[in-house]
């Protein structure tokens, strides 16, 4: 697993001495995946590929020294404590719903090093309007939990104006990309221009969707879950 990741990370322009940081990573998963439900790719090689080369290519793609970071639906710490791992100065925050697994989040960030996570357990639509959470991050970031106009009212929240939200999306996203616009523009953001990356010694091709905050979210928004699933922006 180190070569996969150590040529990866080099492939993808990054420091590739962060490997053994990534490899510990994914040994403390594939221990609590027997205990939790953590993740459904089990294969080490895979693991390495699929989910420590893919969130770390988002730091190939976006400058992220000394940001203030919040990562929406981040589960096993998708892309969070990987962008964390290759860019130790990054203040992060991670924000999940199911309470086992940030439980395990707040026992496995300490073991990996670097800057103190916070870990918050709840739901971004009601975290979207505490005072001390809403516009307050350089970066939000999530991994392909929602579809767009859902992720873009839960996460453009948050996201201070001049900061960016990261949807790690499929390749193939144009349609959710097009049928989102209005959602992003009635929460405050702009699209920039999508970064497209190629998962080292994969032939899969992700997408980066970027939006650039230009102006307040709203105070209505984020609605309740039900109100946003049943009728999305």
């Amino acid at each position: 697993m180190n070569a996969i990741l150590t040529d990866g990370l080099r492939a993808l322009g990054l420091d590739p001495s962060r490997a053994p940081i990534l490899e510990q990573y994914a040994s403390l998963l594939l221990e609590g995946n027997r205990v939790t439900n953590l993740t459904a790719i089990t294969a080490p090689d895979e693991v390495a590929r699929l989910h420590m080369l893919d969130c770390a290519a988002v730091a190939a793609c976006i400058p992220l020294a000394g940001l203030r970071v919040l990562d929406v639906g981040t589960g096993a710490g998708f892309p969070g404590l990987v962008l964390r791992a290759v860019e130790p100065s990054i203040q992060l925050t991670l924000l999940d719903s199911l309470g086992k697994r940030t439980d395990w989040l707040r026992e496995t960030a300490p073991r990996l090093g670097g800057s103190e996570v916070a870990v918050l357990h709840g739901r971004a639509e009601e975290y979207g309007r505490d005072a001390a959470l809403r516009e307050q991050f350089d970066l939000v970031t999530s991994r392909a939990v929602a579809d767009l106009r859902m992720l873009a009212e839960l996460c453009l929240p948050f996201v201070r104006v001049g900061g960016r939200f990261a949807a790690m999306k499929a390749d193939a996203c144009a349609q959710e990309k097009a049928q989102a616009a209005h959602a992003v523009e009635m929460l405050g953001g702009r699209f920039l221009a999508d970064e497209v990356y190629t998962i080292p010694g994969t032939e899969i091709t992700r997408r980066l969707v970027l939006v650039e905050k230009a102006a307040p979210t709203p105070a209505q928004y984020p609605r309740r879950f039900a109100r946003i699933r049943k009728s999305p922006l």
